[in-house]
């Protein structure tokens, strides 16, 4: 079996073909049942277990443990780590044991950069990323990927971070790091919040007219970015219905406040993908993006991994 470093992972995993190997899968669809989700009570605070499960139907067979440790951030280390183990379909045998964090990041942030591709403004040109954590790079390079990015604005709680995020990128887009999120909502094109929060941090009277609203760090009911004002809105948009239905805290809090209701979610992206149902409506209406994560993306991130792979011999082995 064969060990695929976090390295390997980011050297093999070049946006443009990730995204489209996420939209084919999304059109083609796999199983995927619902994913395991785990508290663990931890001497410093809750942390969660997830595992996801997927298969082709004559095909790639794979599964994702990853923990979430939400107080990593006081130690300076990734709130997410895991593995991702990969099987032929065939007979079952295990392929390749994956480096699970660099493979989430890299596919969660292609599959909110997928759905700017059918959601956002065709000239979008002004992005903000709302979080400063290993997320925050992941979005920045995916979402350029898709849309012709030009000014990258950056908010976080600690304005160091965001001040050494955006000088990483100086060369590359207009960056700044941003104190008055407001303001920095207002003039967006593109938002992207990719934070742990439990409290709105966008409010929907800041939301332009066009604008893309991107929630990904929310993956708990308990956990929130935006409050409900922004849902009711927008035309929102989720990556899948049982994700959306048992762990969106963003649309989940919405609804209890009577300010949304599920079946107002205009489609997901297997739906917006294969043409079933469309996507935005005007260029002055507001789009929004729920994700919480499916194991299909990280089935489909995981064969890409693998396909991109050198032959046998040439790889990291045990």
């Amino acid at each position: 079996m064969r060990i695929i470093t976090a390295q390997e992972v980011a050297s093999t995993l070049a946006w443009s073909p990730l995204v489209e190997r996420l939209a084919t899968t999304f059109r083609e669809g796999v199983e995927s049942p619902p994913r395991h989700h785990h508290a663990m009570h931890r001497p410093d605070g809750e942390a969660t277990m997830l595992l996801m499960p997927a298969w082709e139907e004559s095909g790639y067979i794979g599964v994702k443990m990853v923990n979430v440790f939400p107080q990593n951030a006081d130690h300076g280390l990734p709130a997410i780590a895991g593995v991702y183990l990969l099987s032929e379909g065939d007979h079952g045998r295990p392929l390749a044991c994956i480096d699970g964090s660099e493979l989430t990041r890299r596919r969660t942030a292609a599959a909110s950069a997928l759905a700017a591709r059918e959601l956002a403004r065709a000239d979008a040109e002004t992005l903000l990323v709302v979080g400063t954590g290993k997320l925050a790079p992941m979005v920045i390079e995916a979402h350029a990927a898709v849309r012709p990015i030009k000014r990258v604005r950056i908010w976080g709680r600690n304005h160091d971070k965001a001040s050494a995020l955006a000088e990483q990128y100086a060369e590359r887009f207009d960056t700044s790091a941003v104190s008055e999120l407001e303001a920095a909502t207002r003039e967006a094109d593109v938002i992207s919040c990719v934070t742990l929060s439990t409290e709105p941090l966008i409010r929907g009277e800041w939301l332009s007219p066009g604008s893309h609203l991107d929630l990904i760090g929310a993956f708990r009911p308990s956990m929130r970015e935006t409050d409900a004002s922004c849902l009711s809105r927008s035309e929102v948009f989720v990556d899948t219905y049982a994700g959306a239905q048992g762990e969106a805290g963003d649309i989940l809090q919405a609804i209890d406040e009577g300010a949304f209701a599920f079946d107002a979610i205009r489609a997901d992206l297997a739906e917006l993908l294969k043409g079933e149902k469309p996507g935005r409506s005007s260029d002055e209406a507001i789009t929004l993006f729920k994700s919480v994560g499916a194991s299909l993306e990280d089935l489909a991130a995981a064969i890409e991994v693998w396909e991109r792979q050198p032959p046998s011999g040439e790889g990291t082995r045990e």
